[in-house]
């Protein structure tokens, strides 16, 4: 199992490295259509390579990923906080009851109780 957890990140390597390799020339990132600079007197332009955008495009989109993923189960979340504190409760319930005497069911039960105490 490890040698395929290798080899598949070799692979993942190689792959990423012939993406960056072949993706090296730059590129100029706009925060804001000319149009809407020109018209905010606004202006942010930075120059990366084709690579490093894609990858960090990559990386947001797991990121978001992973978020949204996060907040859509905390329903799931929390109905197991809920099930854990009521088996606790539960738990500390039979603890508590098998610390006490049983009370006898039946008046044969109450003799048997009492046939045992004498020997």
């Amino acid at each position: 199992m490890r040698f395929v957890r290798y080899l598949f990140l070799a692979v993942l390597a190689v792959c990423l490295i012939t993406l960056a390799l072949a993706n090296a020339q730059m590129v100029t990132l706009t925060a804001l259509p000319t149009g809407l600079e020109q018209a905010l007197g606004l202006s942010f332009a930075i120059e990366l390579p084709l690579f490093l955008v894609i990858f960090v495009g990559i990386l947001a989109g797991l990121l978001m990923g992973f978020v949204w993923e996060w907040l859509r189960e905390h329903k799931h979340r929390a109905e197991a906080a809920r099930r854990r504190g009521e088996v606790r409760k539960l738990e500390a319930a039979l603890k508590e009851a098998k610390g006490a005497p049983a009370a006898p069911a039946s008046e044969a039960d109450e003799v048997l109780a009492l046939l045992e105490k004498t020997g």
